[in-house]
This record gives structure tokens, sequence and C-alpha cells, in this order.
């Protein structure tokens, strides 16, 4: 190690969004650990308040801060940091790293970077200086030409000839990517990607070739290793994070992997990479042509892949070469006898399956292709092909059972294969139970005869399946080759219409059970001590004995990323795991994200890979002698099993799946509130389509909240304005029946919003947290921008909410987590949902008062004697700074989608920021999310005919009076605020500029923040929306709400902003209490 490294700045990836998610908590969780085993003073600077780096006593110091060269060289200076790492944060980290060292204030600082040098990153995020570095060496890569501006594109593109991929220099995800046919599309895609790139990449289009990457880790010494190749099931033309990716690849032949991983040694030595990188190739098995893709010279998504596919730690073994270590001097985490100086050998497949929220979307485009869309992903582990490719389709959490061939139904199948997009594999299996042949598939698709089979194997089981009568006519040596490739019990069940429980029943008597499974990254080429487990019914007996893991607590996680559910649950996960191993018990952590930091090897005594799903549950509880499950910590995935939890007779810790089941139908907690007299919303259960005709006689005028039961995210959730709104919205909300009747409840407008989190134990109040939405009620909670404490609520409202709390807490004997939402209007509070579970704010309540809720729920969970001890209620209070949690959005990747914010939840991320004041810290956070304050003009369009025009003509006046920026405004705006708000306004209509030509306006770049006030009967197709969508393609800041912006416009008044460390806050807070 070398010894002249002592104080290293790390740089975070911020916020979650599309193609930058937690794999990178896992890989910086990961650095800060290897760091500190050689007592390497660390800092931090990361705003993502949910991850697991973040935490108080993890990295040294921390910084909540953008992720950006002004800030980033202030904690330099101030921190006196020596070394820095560059290669953990992403592309957000790389493209700072990129400018700290062009604008030289890492010179200035004598700032050295560790692991591969910023030239050398240069070298492969440049496209111009990649392709003319490999060509030095006779690599193949793509035919292409580096362009600056949309003239040369044009030029480019025909010199090479159409169809053409056109990509951006220093992007993250193929954004703005995309393959262009003609000069038109080819205009219109180089300047979208203009918008947000100095450069493009005119390529010649390999569409239909298949995509392979390595992963290769480099030392010191120059030693080189590929860990694991990985093959995409889709060939090019879609996007590597939209691709169904297995590992290791299936069907390249000795010659076809030895040929590329030698270029791929051969490509990583001459560029000079220190540490560990990925390489990208379009490759032709039939001419055994290639062309390098790229080369991503720090940890990636596909870096954390092939990490928990392997077993090898990947981020661990980059921060130890970081820092001088070589491969040989570093020791194998898995075998725990041999070196990190080998390749891996796998004895099963793992296959990456991505998730889209594409539906959330209005307007959308839904086909897959070169700029990523999906939000998140899972990795399944099985012993063939089959059976990992139906656990991954089933850990999508989408309601699929398996690959079910009629699942879906296609109005034209053969565009459904032509077209990639999210539902193709099952319009594959689709064709093949109709009849298709391979071939025929095979020229549609180009997706590879060897996966096509096994596909047209499992539809094949399929129909055999649906010729049977029951599930006990089913003999032993069907079953078992039935469950070997993947059928779950569920899918079985949906099949011969019979329930899981007499599939369950009927293989556990045929002595039909899965295995536990060892990952052991060498395929017992020496012994394995890892705790990195699966489940695969294709095993003979299992790796490990059941007294090894007997006596254990099982903590479910929160499976794949979406909308809705991300990072901030695996937090609670490592929270809770982390509390219980300190209280003595063993953990058993069951979850199948490759993006967490839960699914670590070192975070619990064992971690299982596999689907969050009764059948597997059951198996893990009875084998391993549980204690008990934890089903708290992991969103609402694991809340949603309760129910039937229970009823197979698996003991839940902590709340009881009656009480959860209490809050979570709609229909049974509003009849619970109105029988404690508790404010509520009016509403009304439907059970059929029929009752809606006098609902509005029920619950009076419109508007009225569609709200369905057992639903994450706002999903479904819709605000009708009229009967037919309300009529098209019920059609389509899920889970409409007796069982789960959806709540039809009156919309109440112009509210405030308010959020508790909070402890019980046995029913009784231990800790809460109250924060405040900055928007009116409307917005989504995960959307809404947060700020706590609250501040505009009255004290004497606060206490009304805490007395709520205590009598929920202790009619539904809440032991654990839960989460209170409310609105406030007139001086009343009302009740509009609880959650008996951790909810997405937890981390932020927590980090923010230094009051880890998670550890506290946990101990009462468990039942430790110390949760007798903890009652600071008042203890949320007694903070004197403000912290404020900021929505980051995708919009940038989903093109045609309306950026409109609703009741249904749209972002991807968040951060938090602290701040002296509140407008500090909401500046800050903002910053976070790249918003971008104005410096030139103004363009407002309002179609809002209900919102508080007051707010509005304060917007105006403080722009006017405030701020050295022009307002334009469209003409139906005008038209709106000459016939609502004359006189208010007829004193500064000198001051504002009318826009007949938004689109001309928009191009002149002589505005650089729109707002945008709509309401929600605004359309996808209205003026207001085209102005939106605009504001996105060009890359111009956006807002949506009044409150919001005028805060935001109030804070950019900050010319000095406090760069404060996350422990020089808490400091002031001990002072305080101190002092009171």
């Amino acid at each position: 190690m070398d010894k002249n490294i002592k104080r290293v700045l790390i740089l975070g990836s911020g916020a979650l969004k599309i193609g930058q998610a937690g794999e990178f908590d896992y890989s910086g969780s990961q650095a800060i650990k290897a760091l500190k085993e050689n007592n390497i003073y660390t800092v931090l600077i990361n705003p993502n308040i949910a991850t697991v780096q973040t935490n108080k006593n993890f990295a040294d110091t921390v910084y909540f801060l953008p992720v950006q060269v002004s800030f980033v060289e202030q904690v330099i200076k101030k921190e006196k940091i020596d070394s820095i790492l560059l290669s953990f944060g992403g592309q957000t980290a790389l493209n700072c790293g990129l400018e700290l060292e062009k604008s030289k204030i890492l010179e200035k600082y004598n700032v050295r970077v560790l692991g591969t040098p910023v030239d050398v990153i240069r070298n492969t995020e440049d496209r111009e200086l990649f392709v003319e570095k490999l060509k030095q060496i006779n690599i193949s890569t793509a035919r292409s030409i580096a362009v600056y501006d949309k003239n040369q594109a044009l030029k480019a593109a025909e010199k090479i000839s159409y169809p053409v991929m056109l990509r951006a220099g220093f992007s993250l995800g193929g954004m703005g990517s995309k393959i262009v046919n003609n000069e038109q599309e080819c205009e219109n895609i180089a300047r979208v990607i203009l918008n947000n790139s100095k450069q493009i990449l005119v390529e010649e289009c390999l569409t239909g070739w298949k995509e392979i990457e390595y992963e290769v880790v480099r030392d010191n010494a120059g030693n080189c290793i590929t860990v694991c190749n990985m093959e995409n099931l889709d060939p090019m033309g879609v996007h590597t994070g939209d691709s169904i990716v297995i590992a290791p690849s299936q069907t390249l032949d000795d010659y076809d992997y030895n040929l590329l991983r030698s270029v791929a040694i051969k490509t990583i030595r001459h560029l000079g990479i220190i540490g560990e990188c990925n390489i990208q190739y379009a490759y032709n098995p039939k001419s055994r042509e290639y062309r390098v893709i790229e080369v991503n010279a720090r940890l990636s998504r596909s870096s954390a892949l092939a990490s928990k596919a392997t077993g090898y730690p990947l981020a661990y073994v980059a921060a130890k070469i970081a820092i001088g270590y070589n491969l040989d001097s570093i020791k194998n985490s898995i075998t725990k006898t041999t070196s990190a100086f080998f390749e891996p050998a796998l004895d099963y497949v793992a296959i990456k399956i991505p998730r889209w929220d594409l539906d959330k979307f209005a307007g959308v485009d839904k086909t897959l292709g070169s700029e990523m869309k999906s939000v998140g992903e899972v990795m399944a582990i099985g012993r063939n092909f089959p059976e990992a490719l139906q656990k991954a389709l089933r850990m999508l959490d989408l309601g699929y059972v398996g690959l079910e061939p009629e699942k879906f139904t296609f109005d034209n199948l053969k565009e459904a294969l032509s077209k990639p997009n999210q539902h193709r594999l099952f319009a594959i299996a689709q064709s093949f139970y109709k009849g298709m042949k391979i071939d025929e598939i095979y020229n549609l698709t180009k997706i590879d005869r060897f996966f096509l089979y096994y596909i047209s194997e499992i539809v094949s089981i399929y129909k055999l399946i649906k010729n049977i009568k029951n599930i006990y006519a089913i003999e032993f040596d069907f079953l078992y080759k039935i469950k070997k490739d993947g059928f779950s019990d569920k899918f079985l069940a949906s099949i011969l219409c019979c329930s899981e429980n007499d599939v369950r029943e009927h293989r556990k008597k045929l002595n039909i059970r899965p295995k536990v499974s060892q990952i052991d990254t060498l395929a017992a080429e020496y012994p394995a001590q890892t705790n990195f487990l699966y489940y695969s019914y294709d095993r003979d007996a299992s790796d490990i004995s059941s007294s090894e893991i007997t006596d254990s607590v099982i903590i479910l996680g929160s499976g794949c990323y979406r909308i809705g559910s991300s990072v901030e649950f695996d937090w609670c996960g490592v929270a809770a795991a982390n509390t219980a191993r300190k209280l003595g018990y063993k953990t058993i952590v069951l979850n199948c994200n490759p993006e967490t930091v839960s699914t670590d090897y070192d975070n619990s005594d064992f971690l299982i890979f596999d689907e969050i799903c009764l059948e597997i549950i059951d198996e893990i509880y009875h084998y391993s002698n549980s204690l008990g499950l934890i089903i708290s910590f992991g969103g609402q995935t694991p809340n949603n099993l309760a129910i039937d939890l229970n009823k197979a007779g698996i003991k839940i810790l902590g709340t009881s799946s009656k009480n959860i089941d209490k809050a979570e139908d709609r229909n049974k907690f509003s009849a619970l509130l109105d029988n404690l007299k508790i404010s509520q919303p009016k509403w009304h259960a439907i059970n059929d389509y029929n009752e809606l005709d006098n609902i509005d006689k029920l619950l009076g005028d419109y508007p009225l909240l569609v709200r369905p039961s057992y639903v994450l995210s706002g999903r479904a959730m819709k605000v009708a304005y009229n009967k037919q709104d309300l009529f098209n919205f019920i059609k389509n909300a899920e889970n409409i029946s007796q069982d789960y009747p959806v709540i039809i409840s009156k919309f109440e407008e112009n509210a405030k919003e308010i959020e508790l989190d909070a402890v019980a134990y046995k029913g009784n109040l231990k800790v809460y947290a109250l924060s405040e939405h900055v928007e009116q009620a409307g917005v989504h909670s995960g959307d809404a921008t947060l700020v706590l404490n609250p501040i505009s609520i009255p004290e004497n409202i606060q206490k009304n909410i805490i007395t709520i709390a205590k009598s929920l807490a202790s009619v539904l004997d809440i032991t654990g987590p839960f989460n209170l939402q409310l609105l406030y209007k007139n001086n009343e509070l009302k009740i509009i949902e609880c959650n008996l579970r951790a909810s997405r704010s937890v981390p932020f309540v927590s980090k923010a008062l230094d009051i880890n809720f998670v550890e506290i729920a946990a101990l009462g969970i468990l039942g430790s004697k110390n949760i007798l001890d903890i009652d600071f209620h008042e203890l949320s209070q007694k903070v004197n700074y403000k912290i404020v949690k900021a929505p980051k959005f995708s919009f940038d990747r989903l093109r045609g989608a309306d950026p409109k914010l609703g009741v249904e939840m749209l972002s991807t991320g968040e951060v938090a920021c602290f701040g002296k004041s509140y407008l500090e810290a909401l500046l800050l956070a903002y910053l976070a999310v790249d918003f971008k304050l104005p410096e030139k003009g103004i363009l407002l369009s309002v179609d809002c005919f209900e919102y508080n025009n007051n707010k509005l003509v304060e917007v105006i006046d403080f722009i006017i009076n405030n701020k050295n920026l022009k307002i334009y405004l469209t003409s139906s705006s005008l038209s709106y605020l000459r016939n609502n708000l004359k006189e208010q306004l007829d004193n500064i209509y000198s001051n504002i500029h009318i826009s007949y030509n938004h689109i001309e306006l928009l191009s002149s770049q002589n505005i650089d923040l729109i707002i945008s006030i709509h309401s929600d009967r605004d359309n996808v197709e209205s003026d207001n929306s085209m102005i939106r969508k605009l504001a996105i393609e060009r890359d111009i800041s956006l807002l949506t709400e009044l409150n919001l912006t005028l805060s935001l416009l109030k804070s950019s008044n900050n010319k000095k902003l406090s760069i404060l460390s996350y422990q020089d806050f808490l400091e002031t807070r001990q002072v305080k209490e101190v002092q009171s």
C-alpha cells in the first residue's frame, strides 16, 4: 500500500436516475470499507441520503452536497484532501473528476487521482480519442466519426450511410442515443443530443449482432484478469441496461470466448486502466468479426451484476488496487485461502431482467432502443437457463408467475417480435404457443436460436400441463422435470385452477424440495466458505446443512428497484440486519436485487439470492427452523405477503398480519378511522361498477380520488374531474373485487400535506418525526419536496398529529415502524394513509435527527429489553438546522412523456441537503438534482382555473422586483390572467413579454426556466403539455407548482452557501442540547 495516501475524497453518484441506480451505493460502500481497513481517512460527497455509504459512522466525514466542481473544490480545501477516487460514483463522479482536472483544481491543491489516471479516463470517454487509441493496436471499433454540431452530424451520416447510430460523448445509459434512418431523423436527434453533450459520435449501425460484455481487472503491476463475461439475450440495438443479460455467456464457443477475452486484456493494458472496468462488444459469430463499442473505466451497473453473479467483490478489489495493492496480495473473500488473482468459474446460470415502469407515463414511447429506459433490475440464479429465466420474471413483482404464453394480448404479434418492447419475451412465448417456428422468430428478433429453443421448451411443458386434469395426476418424474425448469407452485396452480397450497402439499408429499446451493466462484476447485446462497430444484443435495442456519431471523428485502421502492429500503434492510446481529441473532437476508448493499456477502450471516415469494420463504423458514420473519423494512413487496405467510403458519415478527391488513385494505382502514372518529376525506367503497352511478351524490362534487388497496407509489391512483373520468379510471384500477374494493374519496384541493414517520412498541409510540410537503397536496409524497421540521404547521396541529399517531399505534397494536400521511386545511387535519412498515422517508428522518428509526424498530420487533429505555418523543423538535429532501426525475430518458406531477409517483430518486435555513437547504437540494437557476428569461404558461391566484401574482411580482430577468407569457396564459387577475396585474403588464411562437422562443436560448401551472385536466395533447415536453428536450429547468417555485426563486438570493459536513450539523445540535 502507498503510505502517502492519508485523506481520500470519494465522489458519490447523487440521486438515483435511469442509467445510474443503487449499484453505486454498493460500489462506494465497498470502497469505503476497503480504505478503512488500511486506516485511511475517508471523506464522502453524496447528497443521496437514502444510501448506506452516507451513514454517520461509515465514512469519516460525509457531505450532503451536490457532486459539482464548485462544491467539491471547497471540500478539498476544507478537508485537506491528498487523494481522490473517481470511479465509484458512476458517470456523475467521473464527469466531475474530468472537470476538476481540466480546471486545474486537482493540481492547485496537489490532489492525486487514485486508480485509473484522468488522461486514461478521458481517452475512454471522448469517442474520438477512444477510437484513435484502439487503432494504435489494431483493435476493431465501429466505423465512426466524432462531430460537434448538427451539420457535421449530417455529413458524417451521409459518409457512413444510413442507418447510423448517434451516440453522445461523456454520457450515461445511452442518453440521447438512437438509430436514425434518414436525414430528418438525424437532424432531430443530433439537436437533442447537443442539448446535453458537446460531442456526438456517428457510428455504423450494428443492429442484429450479438452484444457481449467482459468485466476486467488490471492491477498496478499490469496483471490482468477477466472476472465475468456476459451475453445479452437481445441483439445490438437494445441498450444493455434494457436487455436481458446472461452470465456466463451461453452461446460463445471456446474460440469466440478466448478471442474476446484476449482483445479485452490487450485493450485494457494499452489504455492503461488501473482497477476495474467494463468492455462491451458487438460480435458476429458467423464471420467471427467483432467491434469494441466502449470501455467504461469505472465501476458500472454491469460491475454490480458481475460481482453478485460470481461472488467476486469487484468494487472492494478495485479500491485495494487504487491504494497500491496488486491482485496476488488481496485475499479472496470467498475461499478465504486463495488470493483475488483468479478468474471465477461458474456451475450455474445468472440472468438479469430489467424492470420498466413505462405504464406510469402518458404518451411515452415504449419501444426499447439504444437509450436506456428501465428503472431497476433483478438477478436470478439457477442450474439451467429455463429455471433462472422463469425465476427472474417472477422477481420483477409485476404479477407474472413465470413465462406465461397467454399473459398478454398482442394486436400484431409479428410487430411485437420485431420491435423490442417490455413484453417481447411474452410475445415470443405466445408465438411458440400459436405454432410459429424457431427460424421465423429468429428472423424477426435476431435472438440466438439457443435461447429460443429453451423458451420453446418452456411453452411445450406449459401445453402438457394444460392437458392434465388436476395436480394430483402429476407423478414424480414429470413434476420434478417441471420444477427443474422453473415452474413455480403458483404457476402450476394458475394452469390447473387449484390453490398454491394444493400444489405445495402435493410436491412435498412427493418429496420434491429445492436445495440450498452455494455460490463458490471456483466451481468446487477449492473449498468455499461462502454464505452466498440460492435455491434450486436441479440439485441432489444442499451445500449447507440446516443445523448451520438454525435459530435465525429472516429479513425480507425489497426486491427490484422501481418507482416507489428503491435504495431507501435497502438502507432499512441493512440497518435491520446490523441490529439483529448486534443482539446476537443469526441473520438470513432474502433479496434478488444485484444493485444492493444488502446483497453484499458481508452484511448478513447468510445471504439467499432468490425470489421473495411464499414458496421460497416457506422452504427457508422450515429448513432453518427460523425464529420468524421481519417484513417491515422491505417496502410494499414483503407487506403484500403478510396474509399468505400467516395462513402458511410462518411467524411474522412485529406488527401482526391481521393489523397490517387493517391498514393496507382501504375499506377496512377507512372504517377504522370512522370508528375512532378520526377525520378523513369523505369516502365510499366500490365492489362493483354499478355502484358508480350515485357516487357523486354520496361524496359531493368532483374532483374525486380513486384509491386501490395494497399498492405502491400511488399505482392506479387517479383524480377524476367528472363521471366519465371516474368510469375510465375504475375500469383500469387493479384488484377491484369483494376482497379488495377500490375506495373513492373526495379529493381535497388547496391543502397542505404532512408526513409522520414513527416507531411503536406494543402499541406505545416510541419516536416520531414530522415532515411537511413544500408543494400543495395533490403531488404524490414520493415526488414532493419535504422539509424537516415543518415550517408552516402550527404547534397545536403538530400536537394533534401526535395524538392521532398514539391512538392508531394503540388500536393497531403496532410493534415496528409506521408512516402516516395527513392533510391540513382550514385548521383541520384529515388522515389519508397509514403504512405499517418503514416508508421511503425513514432514512431521511433518521439521518436528519441522528436517530436510527430502523434500529429502534428492530429492537422492538426482536423483543430487546433496550426498547424499554427509549422514550424521546420530543427529541425530533430539537434541531437548529433544516433539511430538505428533493425528488429526481428521469423524464429526459422517457421521450414523449409529459413531465406533469400528480397523485401517482413518477420520480426515480431523491437527494437531501442540510442548511442553516430552509431556503439554503432547499437550494442545495435542487442544485443536487441538476436544477439550474435562471439567468436569462422565464416562460410562464398557465391553464389552471382552480389554483391559488394570489400565489401566482406573488410569483410574478417577486420575479419583476427581485430578478433581472425577462418574463414571457404564452398567449393563452395572457388571456387567462386578463380574465382572472386583471386588477392585480394591471401595474406589471409592462414588464411582461408575450410569446406567440413557443418553439421559436425556446430555440432562441433566451429562456432558461419554464413555469408551467396546470390542472389535472390538462391532457398530453395540450399547448401546456407541449411546452413541458420541450423543456425536457431542450434541457431547460421546469417547475410546475407555485409554492415550490416561489421558495426556489427566493432561495436563489443566497449568495454564499454553507459548506458544512453532516457531522458539523450534528455538532451544532449537540451544542444546543447542552445549552438547553
